[in-house]
């Protein structure tokens, strides 16, 4: 059974990658990561705060005197909190490089354009197969237009692209008024690659302490269906690869993201509740469904599913949307 995929230029021996997130920190875990068949490796961000920090001597200056306001410490975070400072992020690519054959894809988090540039030069020089830019951003200004806003982010990429030669990929979030136009623009503006999709995590309420507090959830598989949507989309009408990330928990979630049009899938949650040894029962069961339904490769199944070929997406989504409202039945039987 032939599992590789193209991505990035890059001829990768499986689809399956593994997402950015504190395993992906470790070079012991990466080694791990490798024996157990993942196709590629994203580390985990490096924030655009930490740059700021590192570059400006920020820490020190803006901590100063604010003793006598303790409210006011918990503005920006500990410098010490961050799980890598960006030499110790540089060192990992290297040693990872150097140690390990897969692809090294890095990762940039960040809101501007402010200090990407540079280390981004320094990632390509520390030996990064690749650089994703994660663009987190909540915008509250009320002024600020979807147009300035999508906008930025065609501008960080064109920056980016213009300071390395490595491939540099974009992870989304799914929130534009349209997602199809956004993805055409950044594709035309060198996007090698779109990450479908970022999550924002959401911040609770702690009731006793009276603080807001984050809150990390991990992703469920009903998270899949919105990237599946939108490669299903996007596949064949855009040059740039399509990576599917959220809510792929098994085997049948990475072979729907690759029939929607996928070329490869990306694990996160999956892996810090099972452990990095799940790779393999992914990849084993992927191994048994194609031999029972008669699939030889990866690349038999990429796009199969996909809106392609379909003449109308926007009709074709509308008519499954009535469908799906006309059609469903509580469980417990029909309301009369």
């Amino acid at each position: 059974m032939d599992l590789t995929t193209n991505y990035l230029g890059l001829r990768l021996r499986s689809p399956l990658v593994a997402s950015a997130s504190p395993l992906s920190g470790e070079i012991d875990n990466i080694l791990w990561m490798e024996d157990a068949g993942i196709g590629a490796v994203v580390l985990p961000s490096l924030f655009e705060e930490q740059l700021s920090l590192e570059s400006y001597e920020l820490h020190d200056h803006l901590t100063y005197g604010t003793e006598s306001f303790p409210e006011s410490l918990t503005y920006f975070p500990q410098y010490q909190t961050f799980r890598l400072g960006p030499e110790e992020y540089l060192n990992l690519i290297h040693e990872a490089k150097e140690k390990v054959k897969i692809p090294i894809i890095a990762s940039l988090n960040g809101s501007s354009l402010d200090g990407w540039t540079d280390y981004a030069r320094m990632i390509e020089q520390a030996g990064a197969t690749a650089l994703e830019l994660n663009i987190y951003s909540v915008h509250t200004d009320p002024e600020l237009t979807s147009e300035q806003i999508e906008q930025n982010y065609i501008n960080m990429l064109k920056v980016v692209k213009a300071a390395v030669h490595i491939p540099v990929t974009v992870k989304l979030s799914p929130y534009f008024t349209n997602m199809a136009n956004i993805a055409k623009r950044l594709d035309d503006a060198g996007a090698d690659a779109l990450v479908l999709f970022n999550r924002f995590y959401q911040p609770d309420i702690n009731l006793e302490t009276l603080e807001v507090q984050p809150h990390v959830l991990l992703s469920t598989p009903q998270a899949m269906r919105l990237p599946l949507r939108w490669i299903a989309i996007l596949y064949g009408r855009i040059n740039a690869d399509l990576a599917a990330t959220s809510g792929i928990h098994n085997a049948h979630d990475v072979l729907k993201m690759l029939m929607a049009g996928a070329n490869i899938t990306m694990l996160c949650s999956v892996l810090l509740r099972h452990g990095i040894d799940h790779i393999r029962c992914i990849e084993q069961e992927m191994h048994q469904w194609m031999a029972k339904h008669e699939y030889e490769s990866v690349e038999q199944l990429q796009g199969s599913m996909s809106q392609k070929h379909c003449p109308n997406p926007s009709a074709f989504e509308r008519a499954q949307y009535m469908r799906a409202l006309q059609t469903y039945q509580p469980e417990w039987g029909r309301v009369y």
